[in-house]
């Protein structure tokens, strides 16, 4: 490159004029065009890489001594076997942690924020660990990067029913955290990853939860790390006590540049042509911004009618097993043979994470067509970035949505820079103040007197007011005591109260719950239709909706074909079958399991339905089946292999962790060779196993940092 001798001479007169974020932006810049033209580093350049901080970036074999001691210096374990160098804002970070403070940070997408633990846990080796992610996406990925790295060491827990080790890494969503509140007496270290999500301006169906995981685990936490990108500023709030915020937010290792399409679109028509070539250049990596369900449908069919069936293999294989495993009367098999997946979240989780995968792949996917999904869901980022809409969903994308998006343009060590291409007027620009208040809705969580103290007086009134009314319902010892168990999980005190008068009233009407637990599925018609009348989780017509739990009942013994073809029959395609199934499994089960608790507490354990729960929370599969798909092995392998009798998913003592220690034992080679194992099941089993098996502590290597 003719002009890198100006291009470092213009990084450093803005760092000598102070510019430090201009001069970064330049150096990122410097170095894709030095990527791309494939000529060495030199000394001069390395050595404003050191200025600057970017340590990662370092090239030893053309440093002089002082920076490649520098590098050597930011060096840190990330793992029994790996090294990783920091740059000068992570080490920053690190040091405060290891001084055992507790901060809340923002940072870019690519800062590294997540990696800060694993290297926190090789050095100070924790007794035990708590990380809260947003979405069980999110949750595989974490399982699979500190499984590899510690579970020769640590007992990686990621579900209700696991049990637990002399050391623990607790990875779960919000609602999973609270089951494990009374069975660990102390934690070391609590992560709480996209920490946004605590308010309701950014997820109102799931702050409260998190709020309230927040709150009872932050008691037992020695020390906090909270985790969001792109806040610039935090208020004071009960849930944050005690923690210091840091903005990091200008520490960024990619450059994004950012293409203003909109102001040139003309028409729809012209949109689609202009999306349409973008995604020409199948070897640039592309997430597309659909922002909302229609968007995806209109966009997979104007995609599969533009391009032809790719001639990559991989995807022609995937595509080949969708067809047999879930029909081929659905869009996603043909949007694939166009090598462009879909990513939302409605669908079954092992998709997505394959989806995830072949992304990555070289000769996978080109590009993912997707929701806010792959944003909150996995770590994954592309060379180019297209916002189609600019909605999320019903509502407008605000800002802070909008940037995070974009975030996922560029990559360290893959796209120094990343290219934003935005097909629709972004939101206004403004800066991004998380606050965090007391909701009311969970004001039913308040169980002591020195948090009483800490609300407004109108939430102190409201809490008397509700645990007065409650007493009227349920023997006081006994609500204090599901309050205490954190036996319930609806964060709205207006639903919990609505159910129990209701059953105070009608005690006799609820006796039908018992029929819940009957093995014929058409006499839960009665209890189901009651409980939905207090809450409706359905997400469609309660009968419709009824129907398809009684069909899905069949799930173990049933193909994915066999059950779409039953549930046609009532007006259910596949796209809504992935959708009422994580209805019954998330919330469904919670609504049961709360009335099972509220009845019980009012009449005794003469009604138990906690097996209906167990079994809808885990959509009528062995439960370690439905939990082997949050690792990566569709139901349709596991059934697979129970039919082969390599093992018994039926057997009732088998849990997710002796599970995953009889299948190493099995061995890959020994599942893949099982008479129906496909060509592209085996594809899968190579990723499912990657995930399971733990880093060989002989191998020495460093590995750059990511995510």
């Amino acid at each position: 490159m003719d002009n890198l001798f100006d291009r470092c001479r213009t990084i450093n007169d803005l760092l000598l004029a102070g510019e430090s974020d201009k001069a970064r932006d330049e150096l990122i810049l410097t170095l894709d065009q030095v990527h791309r033209s494939g000529e060495s580093y030199t000394p001069l350049l390395n050595h404003l890489i050191r200025e600057i901080g970017l340590y990662p970036y370092l090239k030893d074999e053309t440093c002089i001594w002082q920076d490649r001691f520098v590098s050597q210096a930011f060096r840190v374990p990330s793992s029994p076997s790996h090294q990783q160098t920091l740059h000068r804002e992570q080490m920053y970070l690190f040091g405060r942690l290891l001084r055992g403070e507790d901060i809340v940070v923002s940072a870019p997408t690519s800062f590294g924020k997540s990696f800060i633990v694993d290297a926190f846990i090789q050095l100070k080796a924790p007794a035990n660990v708590m990380i809260i992610v947003p979405t069980i996406a999110l949750l595989d990925e974490t399982r699979r990067r500190l499984y590899k790295k510690f579970a020769s060491k640590y007992t990686i827990v990621t579900t209700s029913e696991a049990s637990l080790g002399d050391r623990n890494i607790f990875i779960f969503p919000a609602e999973r955290s609270v089951a494990y509140l009374d069975k660990v007496p102390e934690l070391d270290l609590f992560v709480v990853d996209e920490f946004y999500k605590a308010s309701s301006n950014f997820d109102p169906d799931r702050a409260p939860e998190l709020l309230r995981a927040i709150l009872k685990l932050s008691r037992k936490a020695r020390q906090r790390y909270f985790l969001a990108p792109n806040i610039e500023s935090l208020g004071d709030s009960i849930f944050t006590e005690g923690m210091e915020f840091v903005n990091l937010l200008h520490a960024r290792t990619v450059f994004l540049r950012t293409h203003e399409v909109f102001k040139k679109i003309k028409d729809e028509g012209h949109k689609e042509k202009v999306l349409v070539d973008i995604l020409r250049d199948r070897e640039a990596k592309t997430l597309v911004y659909a922002g909302t369900f229609s968007a995806i449908d209109r966009l997979s069919k104007l995609l599969t009618e533009e391009f032809q069936v790719s001639s990559r293999e991989l995807v022609i294989k995937f595509a080949g097993w969708l067809d047999e495993n879930y029909g081929s009367n659905w869009a996603l098999p043909n949007l694939v043979r166009r090598g462009i997946g879909l990513h939302h979240g409605r669908l079954h989780r092992s998709l997505s994470q394959l989806q995830v995968r072949l992304f990555e792949e070289r000769d996978g996917l080109s590009a993912i067509v997707s929701t806010s999904s792959i944003i909150e869901g996995v770590n994954t980022s592309a060379e180019n970035v297209v916002v189609w809409r600019n909605r999320n969903g019903r509502a407008r994308l605000d800002d802070f949505t909008y940037k995070n998006i974009v975030g996922r343009g560029g990559r360290m060590f893959r796209h120094f820079v990343g290219n934003a291409f935005i097909l629709e007027k972004p939101p206004e620009a403004r800066p991004t103040d998380l606050q965090l208040s007391f909701p009311n809705e969970m004001l039913n969580a308040v169980d002591d007197v020195a948090l009483m103290e800490k609300l407004a007086p109108e939430q102190r009134g409201f809490v008397a007011e509700f645990k007065a009314e409650m007493y009227k319902l349920i023997e006081r010892r006994r609500f204090d005591q599901l309050l205490r168990n954190n036996s319930l999980s609806l964060a709205n005190a207006r639903s919990i109260k609505k159910i129990a008068s209701d059953m105070k009233l009608q005690p006799m009407k609820w006796r039908s719950l018992q029929f819940l637990n009957s093995n014929k599925p058409w006499e839960w018609n009665d209890p189901l239709f009651k409980i939905l009348g207090m809450q409706n989780v359905a997400g469609t017509e309660y009968e419709k909706f009824v129907g398809f739990v009684r069909i899905l009942s069949e799930n173990w013994n049933r193909s994915i074909p066999e059950l779409l073809s039953m549930t046609a029959a009532i007006g259910i395609g596949i796209d809504e079958f992935f959708h009422l199934e994580r209805n019954l499994v998330f919330k469904l089960s919670a609504l049961v399991g709360d009335v099972n608790e509220l009845h019980k507490a009012m009449y005794g354990d003469s009604v138990d339905v906690s097996p209906f729960v167990f079994k809808a929370s885990h959509a009528f599969l062995p439960p370690v089946v439905h939990q082997l798909e949050e690792y990566g092995l569709p139901r349709m392998i596991s059934k697979k292999i129970h039919r082969a009798g390599l093992i018994d998913f039926e057997d009732e003592s088998l849990n997710i962790q002796s599970a995953v220690i009889r299948l190493n034992e099995i061995g890959r080679e020994t599942v893949q060779k099982v008479e129906d194992i496909g060509e592209f099941d085996s594809y899968i089993l190579d990723f499912f196993f990657d995930g399971i098996e733990v880093e060989n502590e002989n191998e020495s290597e460093e590995l750059p940092i990511d995510g």
